[in-house]
């Protein structure tokens, strides 16, 4: 019998298959066994949503841009994002400012 991997949530060792997903009795957590590579490459919203290029976001949080007194505010709707590698992991537009890097951490999926 081959050894299944523990829940990439709260680490327990009690997963178990259903079908193709591997579930984890403990906190609930679904995730596909072919997945699970590729979800810790993946960028990932605030409430752990995968995001894609062309995905519109939202800002949860007040930001300062660095060099200027300009603030994004919580609630901007941001459209058309691309996925980037770095620290900030979102290149965007945002209405009023122009050209920025967000980092994924900071916003949520529409």
């Amino acid at each position: 019998m081959s050894q299944l991997p523990n829940c990439p949530q709260c680490d327990s060792t009690y997963t178990y298959q259903d079908q193709a997903m591997l579930v984890c009795p403990e906190c609930g957590h679904e995730w596909s066994q072919d997945a699970s590579d590729q979800d810790e490459a993946s960028v990932k919203d605030s409430n752990g949503n995968p995001l894609a290029d062309g995905d519109t976001v939202t800002v949860i949080k007040d930001l300062k841009i660095k060099g200027s007194s300009q603030v994004v505010k919580v609630g901007t709707k941001v459209k058309n994002i691309r996925l980037v590698d770095g620290d900030h992991d979102i290149d965007c537009k945002i209405p009023g400012i122009g050209a920025m890097k967000l980092k994924s951490q900071f916003v949520k999926k529409v």
